[in-house]
C-alpha cells in the first residue's frame, strides 16, 4: 500500500514531465501540448461529474401519479408485506423504493420473455413503454420519506 501511495504521489506531484500537477502548472514550450491535454481532460471530468451529480435519479421519464393508477394490479402481490406465493412457494419481492432503472429494465425483460415468470410476463405484455416508466416511477418514489 505504501508503494502504491508513493507511486501515486510521484505521478501527480513528480518533477519534470512526469507529474500531472507539474504538467498543469506553467508549462515550458515543449510541455505546452501535454499541459493542454491534461487541462482538457480535467475540465471534461469535472463537467461529467457535475452532470452525474445533478441528474434526476428516479421517475425521470415516468409520471408518478399515472403510475399509481396503473400499478393497481401490481399491489395485489407486491403490496402485501411478507406475502408468499402459493405455488410455487416463494417470497414475492418488495418493489416499493426500488431503483427506477432496475424496474424499467425488469418489466421490459418480462415483456420480452427474457425473464422467466409466467404471471409477470402476462402482466408486462399488456404494458406500453410509457406504462412501464410510469409504474417504475411510482414504485421508485415509495419509501423515500
Amino acid at each position: 500500500m505504501a508503494s502504491l501511495n508513493a507511486a501515486l504521489r510521484q505521478r501527480w506531484f513528480g518533477g519534470g514531465l512526469g507529474g500531472i500537477i507539474a504538467a498543469c502548472s506553467k508549462p515550458t514550450n515543449h510541455q505546452q501540448g501535454s499541459s493542454m491535454r491534461y487541462l482538457n481532460l480535467s475540465v471534461a471530468l469535472l463537467l461529467t461529474a457535475g452532470l452525474l451529480l445533478t441528474a434526476e435519479p428516479t421517475g425521470a421519464d415516468g409520471d408518478i401519479q399515472a403510475g399509481k393508477i396503473k400499478s393497481y394490479t401490481c399491489t395485489g402481490c407486491h403490496g402485501i408485506p411478507g406475502y408468499n406465493n402459493v405455488y410455487p412457494t416463494y417470497k414475492v419481492p418488495k418493489i416499493g423504493g426500488q431503483n427506477y432503472q432496475y424496474l424499467v429494465v425488469a418489466l421490459k425483460a418480462y415483456r420480452a420473455g427474457e425473464r422467466n415468470h409466467a404471471t409477470m410476463k402476462l402482466q408486462a405484455m399488456a404494458l406500453s413503454d410509457q406504462d412501464i416508466e410510469d409504474i417504475a416511477a411510482y414504485f421508485a418514489s415509495l419509501g423515500k420519506d
